[in-house]
């Protein structure tokens, strides 16, 4: 069996900085075609980071519906191809028929996350509302955020990937997954975690992305109360956040973060409210 390419690729570059001219090299994230198939037949095809594949298959599983729960999968496996990698799931039989019955093909580029939708009213799907009672403090939420970044190896290498991360403040244990494209990254922290069998309902996801609609979808399915970004949310963002009963955080820095939908789950303290 063919192995899979690494993560990270090192290229020469002429470089140009302070009016000089040299030659460096530089740290790359590669990305590759992965076919996401169950028995036997491509349902979706992505371009993503060569790594954490299996949780990154199952997540998407999760995440589009095809399973409710990793034990849905049988048999996987990950095949290096000559255009890419497969990553081959073998599913119960009452969910290969249910399958069968609306399968299409998703060619998505590592950008979009709506790839492969039949219509306008799949994009506008009302998200599932998401009952998890988890609370967290601002000092715990400032710090997941700040640990977050110490974590991500390839991003750290590269300065060119997403990050994903699921925080347990019951625990202070910090998950992480990365991928060049966010809603893998997504995708793959799903994964894991319910490969994991963490409760998501007693967590926090963490994004290093901009918030959009699909990400807020993506994480009610996954059933996180407290969604952090350090990015600015989009305003269909918030709306769906709001609706879908998620706490949206979002501009974390290092100064602090701003909570735009149910703001009764983040614990500020006693002089917080104070203007």
């Amino acid at each position: 069996m063919k192995p899979a390419p690494p993560p990270v690729i090192r290229v020469d570059a002429a470089a140009w900085r302070g009016g000089q001219h040299k030659t460096i090299s530089r740290a790359l994230p590669e990305e590759v075609a992965v076919a996401i198939t169950y028995d036997r037949a491509t349902f979706a095809v992505m371009m993503a980071s060569p790594l954490d594949l299996e949780d990154f298959a199952v997540g998407f599983s999760l995440s589009e519906g095809i399973i409710n729960h990793v034990d849905e999968i049988t048999d996987f496996e990950t095949v290096v191809v000559d255009d890419g990698i497969e990553c081959r799931m073998t599913l119960l039989p009452e969910k290969r028929e249910a399958l069968g019955a609306r399968r299409r093909h998703i060619a998505g580029p590592l950008g979009c996350g709506l790839c492969g939708l039949d219509s306008l009213a799949q994009a506008a799907r009302a998200s599932p509302k998401v009952q998890a009672a988890a609370t967290m403090t601002a000092a715990a939420i400032a710090d997941a955020v700040s640990r977050m970044a110490r974590l991500q190896v390839l991003n750290n290498e590269t300065r060119a990937v997403h990050g994903a991360a699921f925080f347990n403040p019951a625990r202070n244990d910090l998950l992480l997954r990365e991928d060049i494209g966010r809603h893998n990254a997504l995708d793959k922290l799903t994964g894991a975690v319910a490969r994991r069998g963490d409760p998501p309902g007693a967590g926090a996801v963490l994004l290093t992305s901009r918030l959009s609609l699909d990400l807020i979808q993506k994480t009610a399915v996954f059933g996180a109360g407290i969604l952090v970004a350090i990015s600015v949310p989009t305003a269909r963002a918030v709306r769906e956040a709001a609706q879908a009963g998620i706490t949206l955080v979002a501009v974390a820095r290092d100064d602090g973060f701003e909570v735009f939908t149910h703001p009764g789950r983040v614990i500020f303290g006693a002089q917080s409210d104070v203007a």
